[in-house]
Formats: structure tokens, sequence, C-alpha cells
């Protein structure tokens, strides 16, 4: 879209405005680098706008697009312009978190999507060990009800089927429920306190969940913060 005026918001806009260019940039600077990371991130976009979205970045310098070697596919990574986006992607996801938390609807409370979350901000450092396998159970789903985030030798990886292993630490909550706690809507104490969420483990490491289980980056934000 061209706006016809030489505003510098104007100008940032006719780059930046089109539906999803933002969030594809959120996950670049999150570290997605192939098609299939950038998509688990985006959830509900077509690959066919998502081609068209990365094609539209490279043209403006945005992003750097390399073939991965030996493989097929490419990788996608950001230029200096796009890391320039950082501050301002941070300051509007506090300003969603002052003056926009209060529109979330039920379609916003996405199992796959928190899943990603929980799996990008756990802290495996804070972990006894190097390999520990969390379950989920989330009593408000009918499908895909059970997931777990299995850490080994450094890695996080979320399953959706059974891994085969003893579960160390047992979560039995909502998507909503988990969810709020991650964005800093309510804490971990007083949804246990409220009885909706349930953990079950060593009792070191159900006391100091919030500590390697963190909440996300705007949590801080929130009025209930994240302990």
């Amino acid at each position: 879209m061209q706006y016809g005026q030489f505003c510098p918001i104007a100008k940032a806009t006719e780059i930046l405005g089109d539906r999803w260019t933002l969030l594809i940039i959120r996950e670049l600077l999150n570290g997605g680098r192939r098609f299939s990371q950038l998509q688990r991130g985006l959830g509900t976009i077509s690959p066919a706008l998502l081609t068209e979205r990365l094609k539209t970045l490279a043209a403006y310098g945005l992003i750097v697009k390399r073939k991965i070697p030996g493989q097929r596919g490419h990788e996608y990574f950001p230029a200096g312009s796009c890391d320039a986006l950082g501050p301002i992607l941070q300051a509007l996801g506090e300003w969603g978190m002052r003056y926009a938390k209060d529109d979330l609807v039920d379609e916003d409370y996405d199992v796959e999507l928190l899943m990603l979350y929980l799996e990008r901000t756990i802290a495996i450092e804070k972990l006894p060990g190097s390999a520990i396998v969390l379950r989920f159970e989330f009593e408000d789903m009918r499908k895909e009800r059970i997931w777990w985030l299995v850490v080994d030798d450094g890695h996080v990886d979320v399953c959706v089927k059974d891994p085969g292993r003893d579960v160390d630490i047992f979560f039995k909550t909502t998507v909503r429920t988990m969810t709020d706690v991650w964005l800093g809507h309510q804490t971990y104490k007083s949804a246990i306190k409220k009885g909706a969420l349930d953990i079950v483990g060593p009792s070191g490491l159900v006391r100091s969940v919030s500590s390697w289980l963190r909440c996300g980056d705007y949590a801080d934000v929130s009025t209930a913060g994240c302990a």
C-alpha cells in the first residue's frame, strides 16, 4: 500500500503495515530461521502468504535469504534494519500488555503457541541435571489434551506423543490459566491458590517454578507479575 506521503511513519507503514509482517519479524528476531520454524510460530498463516511476505522483506533489505548447504530449502536471517526493529516491537508488546490485554477472546488461547512459548522461556540452567520431563494436562482440551516438554542435554522439545520417559513434574490446568500465567495476568501462586493450576513434583522445583518456567518478556508490565 502506498500512502503518497513523505512522512517517515507513512513510509515505514508501507513496508511494515501488511498483515502478518510484524509477527514474521517477531519470529525472525526470536531466532526462527527456516520456513517451518517461522510457520510454527505464526500458526494460521498460509504457506503462500508467508512466502510472499518473506519475498517483500527481502526486497526491502530487511532479511537475507540463504540456501541451506547440502540440503533443500533456505534460511532467513534478519539484516541490520530488521534488528533495529527490536526495541520497537518491545515497546509495541508493552503497549499491548497495558492497553489490549482485555481484548483477548477464547480463540486467542492457542495451545500450540502456548507450548512453543513455554519451550522458549524454560531456563534449563535452573533445572537439576541434564534431563527432565514435564507433562501438561489441559482440562479444557478435548484433542491435544496432553503435552510434554522434554529437556535433554541443553535442548528442549515439545512432544504431543508420550516420549516414553519417566515424568518429573506434572502440570494440570487449562490453556487459559497457563497462558494468563505466562503473560503475567496472574501469578503461579495465585493460580495454585485458586485451584486453577496443580503442579506435582519435587517440592523445591514446585516452589521455584517461576524461576525455571519463566513468564514472557512482558509479564513485568502486568500488575500481577509472574512469581
